[in-house]
């Protein structure tokens, strides 16, 4: 007797965002789709800007899940992406893992502000996190990421996450970090030393090609964690942070993107600045 075939389990689904100009100053949005876990609305625009906020619409990532999410922002246009709450990674039904895969594209002379809620690896979880990211010569970036290894109490899952980033066609920032389970020496002093959250913010502006921020110390307390400012082989800064928390992470990172600021044009990004985007 002939078994019937088992259904891959988890979720696929994807969502997308196209943004143009609306030939007003303004930015529109021709292409706001999302299925599955992800519910995309259209939340305060003002001025050029368009503001997205991503609302899950229901549990996710879960093991054995494929998700896709992408933002392409045509020539000219203006984006801001937020999220309602914060993503958590959980382990599904059979120990299968997930993959949640981010596409973004800013055309010449846009801008897109990147501000997506921490991510929260649960114990027992096991998602993989890819990001690309394509940038025109005339593009500005301003992208946030953090996250979180396990809720309160527990231990973390396994997340892989890697970034990557091309500007004008040459590659900006290639990087993976692994956490975990499985993963050799992911708490050690060479990776998070132990602490718990981690985040980094990256700022793409071509005026960094002419001035762009040196290294710089962001913290003075390793106890409330530790960050530091280091301008990239490109017209980009990169911040990054480690602290206990995901709280301190964010507010080491608001420190960075309020310290880039100050040397570009590039917004400072703050947790009221990220509400209002949400």
């Amino acid at each position: 007797m002939r078994r019937a075939a088992v259904p891959p389990s988890g979720v696929h689904a994807g969502a997308r965002v196209v943004a143009a100009p609306d030939g007003r100053g303004g930015t529109a949005l021709p292409v706001l789709d999302g299925g599955g876990p992800f519910a995309l609305r259209r939340t305060r625009s003002h001025g050029p800007w368009a503001h997205v906020t991503v609302v899950g619409a229901m549990t996710a990532p879960l093991g054995g899940d494929r998700l896709t999410l992408s933002a392409e922002v045509l020539a000219g246009a203006r984006l801001r992406v937020g999220a309602a709450a914060a993503t958590v990674s959980l382990p599904g039904r059979d120990g299968a893992p997930a993959t949640y895969d981010i596409d973004l594209s800013v055309g010449e002379g846009a801008e897109l502000h990147w501000l997506p809620e921490p991510l929260i690896v649960a114990a027992g979880s096991d998602l993989t996190v890819t990001t690309r990211v394509t940038l025109a010569a005339g593009a500005r970036l301003v992208f946030r990421e953090e996250q979180v290894l396990g809720r309160a109490g527990e231990r973390t899952g396994r997340l892989v996450n890697r970034l990557m980033v091309r500007r004008a066609g040459r590659p900006l920032l290639d990087q993976e970090l692994a956490f975990g389970p499985g993963e050799p020496g992911w708490s050690g002093p060479a990776v998070l030393g132990g602490y718990r959250a981690t985040g980094q913010l990256l700022t793409v502006s071509p005026e960094f090609e002419e001035q762009a921020p040196d290294v710089r110390l962001l913290t003075e307390d390793p106890a409330r964690g530790e960050a530091v400012l280091t301008p990239l082989a490109g017209p980009a800064t990169l911040v990054t942070a480690l602290a206990h928390d995901g709280l301190t992470v964010r507010r080491l990172l608001d420190r960075g993107g309020a310290a880039v600021a100050m040397t570009g044009p590039a917004q400072p990004v703050s947790r009221s600045d990220a509400a209002g985007s949400s």
